[in-house]
């Protein structure tokens, strides 16, 4: 069953119980109101009566004491208690005379008279003397109007049923009607059409679910693209080691490279082979870490000593260049991050560094709310059409090596919950920053 049926259902099916109990319960209630109502207008009227009765000049005076006596839906009796004796009756004798017999015993102070000749609400009034005035009404006039009630309120329940589940169809129909749109845009999602994913007029949690779902189909789109160029910059640079290990393996096997080319073949193998190794232990290491595989495990560290530790592993590569490394700790404390991971990052970034400068790379580290390591060099700069794209996968700048390392070291800092961004010195030399939460 859709949606759409299934909330009509429900709603309908909730006013329809609603209404019910709350039919059964007035059901309960109308005749009680209604003896009540009846009782108090027999009062009022036996009032009348009694004072009629008990005044003498008014008893043969008033035309009201005939005009009641004569009003048939008004039956009546009056009697003497002591002698039993049936003064007056408006009802069938033989109701009147149970009654007469039967008033000490059931009738005193009681609303409903059940007799032998029906059911009647009553009231009754002592006069002078031991003469008691009652008067009645039959209980089935009363059931009459019951009905009569209570086919008007059945009537009044089904056009308030039908008005109800037409409401619920009107509301239900502008709910569904999003999340029908959103399904199909949905399912151009898992078609993969990205690009014809169209916004859906809604309001509420819809609004925010379809938000969500175009976000996700940029982000697929965006994922998929990457996915797609990492594959082709992958397959070329596998490719070129493994051409020149194929050309070289074939010479030396078909005997074209003998002795002192042979022995710089094999050498230029077993370098392509080292470079193979790099590149695929890295595809390996991205692969896991954005894979969220149990390799990353996070710890207090002290973020001076590890980066003077990542200061002395560059200091053989920077003086077989001729740069200095100048390690400045403005501000210290803690984080949190895989040491080895985190190691990894502030190489990678440094080894950067020193392949592009001229003479000088700095490392500072200072704390405003979060650590940040600014990471600096005095070289030409970053590329303007390599800057967008420098994190990203096999990106190459010039004297790059594989093209993983940044798009590594991003990866490591946020998954320590810090952020990464690269960009040019005015004077020249690129800056790269890492930010990062502190421990305490």
């Amino acid at each position: 069953m859709k949606l759409l049926h299934q909330l009509n259902a429900a709603f309908t099916g909730l006013i329809l119980v609603v209404m019910t109990v709350t039919a059964i319960v007035l059901y309960s209630l109308i005749m009680d109101l209604f003896i009540m109502d009846e009782k108090r207008q027999l009062e009022m009227r036996a009032e009348l009566l009694v004072d009629i009765l008990n005044d003498p000049d008014r008893l043969t005076q008033s035309p009201e004491v005939s005009s009641l006596i004569q009003d048939q839906n008004y039956p009546l009796l009056l009697f003497d208690t002591s002698s039993e004796e049936l003064l007056f009756h408006t009802l069938p004798r033989g109701a009147a005379l149970d009654w007469v017999d039967r008033y000490e015993e059931e009738l005193t102070g009681s609303d409903i008279w059940d007799s032998g000749y029906g059911q009647y609400v009553i009231t009754d009034h002592e006069l002078r003397g031991d003469q008691v005035l009652v008067m009645a009404t039959p209980l089935g006039d009363l059931a009459g109007i019951q009905m009569n009630f209570v086919w008007r309120m059945v009537l009044i329940f089904i056009l308030g049923l039908l008005l109800a589940a037409a409401v619920s169809y009107l509301f239900t129909r502008k709910l569904v009607t999003p999340l029908e749109r959103l399904k199909q845009e949905v399912e151009k999602i898992e078609k993969r059409q990205f690009r014809d994913v169209e916004p859906v007029r809604a309001t509420g949690e819809i609004r925010e679910v379809e938000q969500s779902v175009r976000q996700m189909a940029g982000e697929l789109e965006r994922y998929i693209r990457t996915q797609q160029q990492f594959f082709q910059n992958a397959s070329h640079e596998l490719k070129t080691p493994l051409m020149s290990i194929q050309g070289y393996a074939e010479g030396i096997k078909d005997g074209v490279f003998e002795g002192e080319k042979r022995d710089r073949g094999l050498t230029v193998m077993v370098e392509e082979i080292d470079r193979l190794k790099k590149i695929v232990n890295e595809m390996i290491l991205l692969a896991k870490l954005d894979s969220n595989e149990d390799i990353y495990h996070p710890e207090r560290l002290k973020i001076s000593e590890w980066t003077g530790r990542a200061a002395d592993r560059l200091l053989p590569m920077a003086e077989e260049r001729g740069v200095d490394v100048e390690v400045t700790i403005r501000d210290d404390g803690y984080i949190q991050a895989d040491p080895e991971r985190f190691l990894q990052a502030l190489m990678n970034i440094g080894r950067n560094g020193v392949r592009h400068a001229s003479s000088r790379i700095r490392i500072t580290v200072e704390k405003n709310g979060e650590f940040l390591i600014r990471v600096s060099d005095d070289g030409e700069g970053i590329d303007e059409e390599v800057l967008p794209h420098l994190f990203e996968r096999f990106q190459k700048g010039k004297n790059g090596e594989t093209g993983l390392g940044l798009a590594i070291s991003r990866a490591i800092v946020e998954k320590s919950g810090g952020t990464i961004t690269a960009y040019n010195q005015e004077t020249g030399g690129a800056i790269f920053e890492i930010r990062i939460p502190a421990d305490g």
